[in-house]
């Protein structure tokens, strides 16, 4: 397909060295106009509005101009017809007895005729014609054809004019009233002379041209000043753009402002600010990935360790099955310690995911719970832990729905990273307890998850759900991932996070305080960012 090209008028006023691109027009300045279904081009939409109205404005210049220009043609013209007129009038009423009293119509007529024939002459552009009228309206001198004018107020002495048609051609006439008699105006004699408008329409095209060839010149010449000037005012911008372009992929450091103009500081700021941001964030993944590659080199060189250890013992003839056992167990165990690990970290990039890639429905959090908890079972018997889940029930004493929108597999790994880091923490024989209560007060799900583990001090409370922190002084074997989890789901569903002391139940004592993650879920959370 051929390439749309500007407006003939546009074209012609584009500074040197623009061309056509697939972006659209590009200026010398690498500035560009983009085509019509393209991204908006700022520089092409300040242009159109400065354009727009110019290019509007001038056909109605053009179209007051030519109505001008006819008063204008008009003027003179009339002016000469009116002396005519006037003249012939004068003739007629000279002497002591007009023209238009005598009683021999022929004398009259030629006495007219050679008057009118010396006054009123045309020329090889235009031709006139006359008409006299006598007091009873009889027809005296010159052409027959001319209409009389009637339906108006008229006052005798005085120039009227109005536009005719005469022979099929468009003409001017001027007329007057001759007063014969002092009381009875309809016994006044009337003058008329008619003329083309064939000097009044060239008059007027020649006055048009005066005016609006200099028009013709100056349009071109102001569209290629408004186009220069939106060019130089855009250079700052396009200076902007090279020095961002130039720098390099690591380089977050903040924009310069001084040379940015007042407009347009308040984006670079803005930017500045995202750029910020994004260095903030990306020190925070740097930091993840290390700490991550630290955590995971543990269970890896004890799987290495093991896996040697068990290769001597059979290349030196002293590998035992009981010492096999241990190297294998050690294995099982350090391989099991990586795996959790790896689903933890993907659970985070899963929780720190894209919102366009999750979808918050309605979801019963009780049913969560108590899937998670059924699942947790073998490992709470396992290590002796009285593991339980308490939830609003209804009349019947059956199971009540805590309904809330949210984004299930999230919604399941916050409940599984506080049940797991629960248990984990818990000494044998402790307790820990999954609680779901319905806030009908807040329109709120709260989630609880209490033990009778050694707690956390206040002092922590912040750090714990830091990635890979984990409490001084505790032997517990983690990643210290999972409150981290915990924090960016709740985070992504308008949730808060609380932790507290937990509270011995009635009748019973605790040497220590046990802790208690309180997360409280609105039932009608925005979608999942």
């Amino acid at each position: 397909m051929n390439e749309p090209r500007p407006p003939p008028l546009i074209a012609a006023a584009l500074p040197r060295g623009t061309r056509r691109t697939r972006e659209g027009l590009r200026g010398p300045n690498g500035v560009f106009a983009r085509s019509a279904g393209d991204p908006r081009s700022l520089f092409g939409e300040m242009l159109d509005w400065v354009l727009a109205p110019l290019l509007f404005l001038w056909p109605m210049s053009l179209a007051l101009t030519w109505i001008v220009a006819q008063n204008i043609a008009h003027q003179p013209y009339d002016a000469e017809l009116a002396r005519l007129v006037q003249a012939l009038a004068a003739h007629a009423s000279a002497g002591r007895e007009p023209l238009i009293r005598r009683a021999g119509r022929a004398e009259v007529a030629a006495e007219i005729e050679r008057t009118a024939l010396t006054l009123v002459h045309g020329d090889d552009e235009s031709q006139r014609w006359f008409q006299f009228l006598g007091r009873r309206g009889e027809f005296l001198a010159g052409d027959a054809a001319l209409t009389v004018p009637t339906g108006e107020p008229v006052s005798a002495g005085t120039v009227y004019f109005r536009d005719d048609v005469l022979h099929d051609e468009p003409v001017r006439v001027a007329y007057l009233w001759l007063a014969t008699s002092n009381d009875d105006r309809d016994n006044d004699a009337l003058v008329q002379v008619a003329e083309t408008l064939v000097q009044r329409e060239r008059l007027a095209i020649d006055i048009i041209k005066g005016v609006l060839l200099p028009q013709f010149l100056i349009l071109p010449l102001a569209v290629m000043l408004v186009w220069l000037a939106l060019s130089r005012g855009f250079r700052p911008l396009e200076e902007l753009q090279q020095r961002i372009r130039r720098r390099q992929s690591t380089d977050l450091s903040p924009i310069p402002e001084r040379d940015v103009p007042e407009e347009v500081a308040p984006l670079v700021r803005s930017i500045n600010d995202l750029l910020q941001r994004l260095d903030k964030s990306m020190a925070i993944q740097r930091q993840f990935l290390a700490d991550a590659a630290h955590q995971l080199k543990t269970p890896l060189a004890g799987l290495r360790t093991q896996a040697e250890l068990a290769a001597r013992e059979i290349d030196g003839g002293r590998g035992d099955p009981k010492s096999m056992k241990h190297s294998l167990r050690q294995i099982a165990v350090s391989s099991q310690r990586a795996a959790h690990m790896v689903n933890q970290l993907l659970s985070m990039a899963r929780a720190d995911a894209d919102s366009t890639t999750l979808r918050p429905q309605w979801v019963d959090l009780g049913a969560i719970a108590r899937a998670v908890v059924r699942d947790f079972v073998p490992r709470a018997m396992e290590r002796r832990i009285d593991l339980g889940y308490e939830g609003p029930e209804d009349e019947t004493g059956g199971a009540r729905p805590a309904r809330l929108m949210a984004e299930p597999v999230l919604l399941g790994e916050l409940v599984r990273n506080l049940v797991d880091n629960a248990l984990q923490y818990t000494p044998p024989g402790g307790t820990v307890t999954a609680r779901v209560v319905i806030d009908t007060a807040d329109d709120a799900v709260v989630l609880e998850v209490e033990d009778t583990g050694p707690g956390i001090a206040p002092s922590e409370r912040d750090l714990v759900f830091q990635p890979f922190y984990r409490a001084l002084g505790t032997l517990v074997d983690g990643s210290g991932l999972g409150l981290a989890i915990v924090q960016e789901v709740a985070v992504r569903h308008g949730a808060t996070v609380g932790i507290e002391d937990a509270r011995p139940r009635e009748g019973e004592t605790a040497d220590t305080p046990g802790a208690r993650f309180t997360v409280r879920l609105p039932r009608g959370a925005p979608p999942v960012q």
